[in-house]
């Protein structure tokens, strides 16, 4: 592939290394991609799910999943950039499945290692009375379709909660971009890592 045919790619590998969930054990994640009409995802995984993980029993209380990322992606365009999704789920006190937390982060624009703490966040029910019903049936509100979170439309009505926090590290990769006339320098501490991914890049069979 090269500039002239109007395509850059976008390579990213990383890890959903740890969270913090105050006051909760025993919980996953699930994680997705939202992205423009004009990506498409040319070689990984757009969705997956972790083990269950336990809290630490340090001072820290700490989940670790250390669960893998790996995507890559080409575009004739930057608008639409991908975002991931990750969605956090554990057991209640009647044993029912519900959801611990949502976040959402855009993949780093700039070629090199980052690390990003996501704020997560759990749907509220609208009256005491719903918010009763739902702890008794084990029905907690939360979304048909996490991806709804990458989009702005009707976000302004959902009511929401502060809960945990989850860290993530990317190491990110992009080709031809600055052929293109877009500027992502890379973090200049991570050239290493960069070099290293390359090779990775330029193998992939790019049609």
């Amino acid at each position: 592939m090269s500039a002239s045919s109007g395509l850059f790619l976008l390579s990213t590998t990383g890890q959903i290394e740890t969270a913090e969930f105050p006051g909760f054990d025993n919980i996953y994640c699930k994680y997705c991609y939202m992205y423009g009409l004009d990506w498409v995802v040319t070689a990984g995984l757009e969705e997956g799910i972790s083990q269950v993980g336990r809290c630490s029993n340090d001072e820290r209380r700490i989940f670790v999943w250390n669960f893998p990322l790996e995507i890559t992606f080409k575009s004739t365009n930057p608008f639409g950039w991908p975002q991931l999704i990750i969605s956090c789920y554990g057991l209640d006190t009647f044993g029912n499945d519900v959801v611990r937390g949502y976040g959402v982060c855009h993949l780093p624009v700039s070629a090199g290692q980052h690390f990003k703490t996501i704020p997560m966040f759990v749907p509220e029910s609208t009256s005491l009375l719903q918010k009763m019903t739902a702890w008794l049936t084990g029905r907690r509100p939360e979304y048909v379709d996490p991806r709804v979170l990458a989009q702005g439309e009707g976000r302004e009505v959902t009511r929401v909660r502060s809960q945990g926090n989850v860290k993530v590290s990317f190491n990110i990769v992009t080709k031809d971009l600055q052929s293109l006339g877009y500027q992502n320098s890379p973090n200049m501490t991570t050239v290493t890592s960069v070099g290293a991914l390359s090779s990775h890049m330029d193998n992939l069979n790019i049609e």
